[in-house]
């Protein structure tokens, strides 16, 4: 399995130098290994091979092996993995130093929160999609759904820039979230068609 961090996670990195922040991006770039790890723990339970993940500025994507064979349930236990490794380390930062723990639990809030909107590409989006699987198994419903999905997307980073300067780690975050919506966008029709034979195997 490799592990990468993604390039537009450098600007990122520039932006905290800049402002003076390095120990701050340490905090975040840590905590965002703790999700991601996760998330890999998560599938090595479930008995999913993972290919490769990249660390992004939101958590990571992950790349199985062999998507085709992954059940919704592995995928949704997948997905939750983050948010409760995000939840567990919350819990552990209050038996840290006072001045660390804050930090840590102001980052890991705000890591927690930005994952479980419900749209692709967060961790709340994934989780909803695994329940879609599940519950309603209907191509439309998903086609809609990676729609609804860039256009809230897109709005989240607009709400931003209306704030800048205040707001420029999250129009910066927001910016890369949208991209990577749209790029999921951009590939529907193959993910479409991937999740109706997922869904066939289901039904």
């Amino acid at each position: 399995m490799k592990i990468k961090l993604h390039l537009l996670c450098i600007p990122l990195v520039f932006l905290m130098i800049f402002s003076g922040q390095i120990a701050y991006y340490a905090i975040i770039l840590s905590s965002l290994l703790w999700h991601e790890a996760g998330h890999l723990l998560a599938a090595m339970l479930c008995g999913v091979k993972v290919k490769s993940c990249i660390i992004t500025p939101y958590g990571g994507e992950i790349e199985f092996e062999n998507p085709a064979v992954v059940p919704a349930s592995s995928l949704l236990w997948i997905a939750l993995g983050g948010p409760i490794a995000t939840l567990i380390g919350i819990g552990l930062a209050f038996f840290m130093p006072e001045l660390l723990a804050d930090k840590l639990v102001n980052v890991q809030f705000v890591l927690l929160t930005i994952n479980v909107i419900p749209i692709i590409p967060l961790d709340g989006g994934r989780i909803l999609l695994a329940c879609l699987f599940l519950f309603y198994p209907s191509v439309r419903v998903v086609e809609y759904y990676y729609w609804l999905s860039l256009i809230t997307t897109f709005i989240l980073f607009i709400i931003t820039v209306s704030h800048l300067p205040q707001s420029i780690f999250l129009a910066v975050l927001c910016l890369f979230i949208w991209l990577q919506a749209l790029k999921e966008w951009s590939y529907r029709k193959y993910r479409i068609a991937f999740e109706k034979y997922v869904m066939n195997r289901l039904t």
